[in-house]
Formats: C-alpha cells, sequence, structure tokens
C-alpha cells in the first residue's frame, strides 16, 4: 500500500463552504474540492488544478488548516478502501473571480455538481471527513487544532 498525498480546499463565502456534491448507494455526500497529487507538481500545484478539474474555478491558496490520514482498513468503507492510505492537507482558499462549473472538465466518478453548505447546517449534512462538521465553527472560524488524526 502506497501513501497518497491530497490537497483541499476550504472556501467559505457568506457563512456557506463550498463543496461538491456526489453520489453513490447510500445517497448524498459532500467532499472539500481537490484531489491527488501528481509526481513533480507540489501540493499548491496540485490543489489549484484539482480545483480547476473539480469546481470551474481558479483558487489563491492560503494557509494550511488541517491535516488528516484516512487509512481505509481502519474505517466503515474497508471493503472498498482496505488498501488506501491517504494523507490529506487542507488550506484555506479564496476564488479568483467566478465559479464556472461547465469548465470542471475531470469531476470525480461520484460527483454530480457544487454545493454551497451553510455552515449552520454543516452537522446535519454527509461530508467527509465528518470531522469538519466539529472543527469548522457556524461562524466560519476554526478549531485551534491542526492535525486530525486517522479520521473518517
Amino acid at each position: 500500500m502506497s501513501i497518497r498525498n491530497s490537497a483541499k480546499a476550504i472556501i467559505i463565502k457568506d457563512g456557506k463552504l463550498l463543496c461538491t456534491k456526489n453520489k453513490d448507494q447510500f445517497g448524498i455526500f459532500y467532499l472539500l474540492p481537490g484531489g491527488g497529487q501528481n509526481k513533480g507538481e507540489n501540493i499548491i500545484e496540485a490543489l489549484k488544478r484539482e480545483c480547476k478539474e473539480e469546481i470551474g474555478a481558479e483558487v489563491e491558496v492560503g494557509d494550511l488548516k488541517f491535516v488528516r490520514d484516512y487509512i481505509g482498513k481502519n474505517h466503515e468503507f474497508k471493503e472498498w478502501d482496505s488498501d488506501v492510505h491517504q494523507i490529506e492537507y487542507m488550506f484555506i482558499c479564496f476564488l479568483k473571480g467566478e465559479i464556472n462549473y461547465e469548465k470542471a472538465n475531470e469531476k470525480d466518478a461520484y460527483q454530480i455538481g457544487i454545493e454551497w453548505i451553510d455552515l449552520k447546517n454543516l452537522k446535519g449534512v454527509r461530508i467527509y471527513p465528518k470531522k469538519l462538521s466539529e472543527v469548522i465553527k457556524e461562524d466560519g472560524s476554526f478549531e485551534d487544532i491542526v492535525y486530525l488524526g486517522d479520521v473518517n
């Protein structure tokens, strides 16, 4: 099992968090925009590329906010993810211009759209990692923690 690096964007605007909207056999779920780092690109380049691919927007990357391990064999989807070990680096990001979802040319397999989730409703939606609903506060501030652990 190799370890995969992934970069994710935390984009908050007007009290809402921008997420990719996805659907699987269990229903709708949400993820932060972003994805895997390719060989030869740094993590910031990966995040900028992934945001163009998934949400059709350019982003300005700010500070690193959270890091999490996801070791699939330790979580609810171990049947599918038993050989997955991913480290996610979650950065505060800002949109540079408007979102043009039509230009999102490499969406994830389960992705059906994007959605702004009201921070007041974050605890009530299926979002991964689930810990986001605890560390992102309703007022848009954050818990003072960087490493979230091996969480789903």
